[in-house]
């Protein structure tokens, strides 16, 4: 799905700025500083509720942005931006890791890349992304493919226990596994409330901790919508599609997030990753230079007004003239694949 205008001359009074929503993004100022917006095309690769393009989109008047979000809802929510901004935005229903195919390579001034889960999405009972609200088990960021239920319902107990050690980072990961393949044996486990009392039976806490489920939750979701791979594929798909000069900022939340963009920045900025055994010849050219040597991270005052930014971390760095490198990004975890964890149990 696309949505895009041609008519001109409808900008809002102040910039494209207007609209039934003022989303303010994680990081927004330091982010429109490294990207250095100017008179080119952008990708905003996670839409969500605009916030990075409406930043974009009022910093330059030249500057068009193509967004992308796997969300419908986010997309149809930004049909008044869209209007707004008079031509220079587009939006198209997709995921962040096909960024390349909605420009040419080398075409692009910058890409702006927000991963995770939306506040819109999380707020949602519908979606079944937190055991703040009970709904339905989803946490599907898209429209299709196998929900948290059906992970939950199919995988092996290991499989789950290795998804929710890797990617929650949960210690409790085996109690936890096998606490959910028993009560599921007893009833299908359907709803966010089901699984978070399931979990809090064997997760260990004390007052002030953070929920019991929350590590368990986010190992899921993550799954389910194949996080991790999506951020590997996007950094792979802006190396190509970025210009000489053009500007990658990536802001995550989750520190297996930051490291796959941080290890994937220093090997391409520095060849690191490469055995030094191989002549010099083959090494390949720097394809990116880091501007941000340490994370940038949110102050106080943001902080204050935002309290999602407190595990946001910011990296961004600037593509070189050399060819894109061939290789995969490093750091990824050893998982199964959802397909082999729906055949598991």
């Amino acid at each position: 799905m696309t949505a895009g205008r041609d008519t001109p001359g409808r900008e809002a009074r102040a910039g494209v700025a207007g609209g039934p929503a003022r989303h303010i993004p994680v990081l927004a100022r330091p982010a429109l500083d490294l990207l250095a917006v100017t008179d080119g095309l952008y990708i905003d690769g996670t839409f969500g509720a605009g916030g990075y393009t409406r930043a974009i989109l009022d910093a330059a008047p030249g500057a068009r942005v193509i967004a992308l979000d796997r969300d419908r809802t986010a997309i149809t929510a930004g049909w008044d931006l869209v209007e707004a901004a008079g031509g220079r935005l587009t939006l198209v229903e997709s995921c962040f890791s096909d960024l390349a195919d909605v420009a040419a390579p080398g075409t692009v001034a910058g890409v702006v890349l927000d991963i995770g889960v939306s506040s819109m999405q999380i707020d949602d009972p519908a979606r079944g992304f937190s055991f703040r609200f009970d709904g339905p088990l989803d946490m599907r960021m898209g429209q299709d493919g196998p929900s948290a239920a059906d992970l939950v319902a199919r995988a092996s107990e290991r499989d789950l226990a290795n998804v929710i050690f890797q990617l929650g980072e949960e210690r409790h990961s085996r109690a936890v596994a096998r606490a959910i393949v028993k009560a599921r044996a007893e009833a299908p486990i359907t709803t966010t409330a089901r699984l978070a009392e399931i979990v809090a039976r064997v997760v260990r806490h004390k007052p002030g901790d953070i929920h019991p489920a929350t590590r368990t939750f986010q190992a899921l979701r993550m799954m389910v919508n194949d996080e991790l791979g999506e951020l590997a594929r996007a950094l792979l798909a802006a190396e190509r599609v970025l210009a000489p000069g053009g500007r990658l900022v990536v802001v995550s939340f989750h520190s297996l997030e930051d490291r796959l963009v941080k290890t994937f920045l220093a090997g391409r900025a520095g060849g690191a990753g490469v055995s030094r055994h191989m002549p010099e010849t083959v090494r390949p050219d720097p394809s990116f230079t880091v501007l941000t040597k340490r994370p940038v991270t949110a102050d106080d005052a943001e902080l204050v007004e935002n309290p999602r930014a407190r595990s946001a971390k910011l990296r961004a760095a600037e593509r070189t003239a050399a060819a894109a490198w061939t290789s995969e990004p490093a750091g990824l975890p050893p998982l199964p694949t959802l397909d082999d964890m729906l055949r598991g149990g």
